[in-house]
């Protein structure tokens, strides 16, 4: 049986690396799992085109909404977020769309410390922070604050918003050091952008923050959180608690978690 990430550009990936590992732990010898090289208007001609061999497929940017279209179902969470992660090929030959970046993120949240109903600040407004508002909600918050750089991307997520159950209070960029006191801080923007923040940051006495980065790491917020003794999450926890939510759909058993950590801590030695 056959696997694959599909994303663009992918040759980083180290989605591989997590489900092989955890392929010959659990003694799969007869599957394997590569990167495919695809953009979100390939994305439905090269699904479709699969044979029965393949049983599911990682999905990262940009192909997540292209995911969830081709798809024939999906979970409530994936329609909710309007995104897809995760393919898995039904008995029938169809596809069912899921959204494992939302289990892995509330999975990971709970183990550092979140508590139900925490105050939840996102900074930035594109696709993590979609699956951020999703995860929120499932932590029990009934509000987020969204700071982004733009007014039109903060409206484009109040559908989410609307969908899993929290109220999105929107906040300037420039103010965003102000909201950093949340319970939880989740920074979905890119490379780069939120370095002016963490050197203005005040911190929260609790506060727990997860930067969607990993590469390089720390990263100059996760710096500041580590050096004020705050609880951080980085986006390579993320990258292993959504694959162990793919494994387990895509071969119909339990993911063997501790080799997968070990062969990505591995990689990134």
């Amino acid at each position: 049986m056959r696997a694959a990430v599909l994303g663009r550009p992918i040759a980083h990936s180290l989605s591989p690396v997590i489900h092989n590992a955890g392929y010959a732990a659990a003694g799969l010898d007869g599957w394997s799992y590569t990167r495919i090289e695809c953009g979100a208007q390939e994305l439905p001609a090269l699904v479709t085109g699969l044979g029965p061999e393949w049983a599911g497929l990682s999905v990262t940017m940009p192909g997540k909404e292209a995911a969830l279209a081709v798809a024939a179902t999906a979970s409530p969470v994936a329609a909710a977020v309007g995104a897809a992660n995760t393919l898995v090929r039904r008995p029938d030959g169809s596809w069912y769309a899921d959204n494992t970046d939302v289990t892995g993120m509330v999975d990971v949240l709970t183990g550092a410390g979140v508590r139900p109903g925490a105050a939840v600040t996102v900074l930035g407004a594109g696709g993590t922070a979609r699956a951020a508002l999703a995860a929120a909600a499932r932590l029990g918050a009934t509000t987020v604050t969204v700071v982004a750089r733009r007014a039109e991307a903060v409206a484009q997520l109040r559908p989410v918003a609307s969908a899993v159950g929290v109220e999105l209070v929107p906040a300037a960029w420039s103010d965003a050091a102000a909201h950093t006191r949340a319970d939880l801080v989740v920074s979905t923007v890119p490379r780069g952008v939120a370095d002016p923040v963490a050197a203005a940051v005040d911190w929260g006495p609790s506060t727990v923050l997860f930067d969607a980065l990993y590469d390089p790491w720390p990263t100059p917020l996760a710096a500041s959180a580590l050096a004020a003794g705050r609880r951080v999450v980085s986006g390579l926890d993320l990258l292993l608690a959504q694959a162990v939510g793919q494994f387990s759909q895509f071969t119909g058993v339990p993911a063997p978690v501790d080799a997968m950590r070990a062969a990505l801590a591995s990689a990134r030695r």
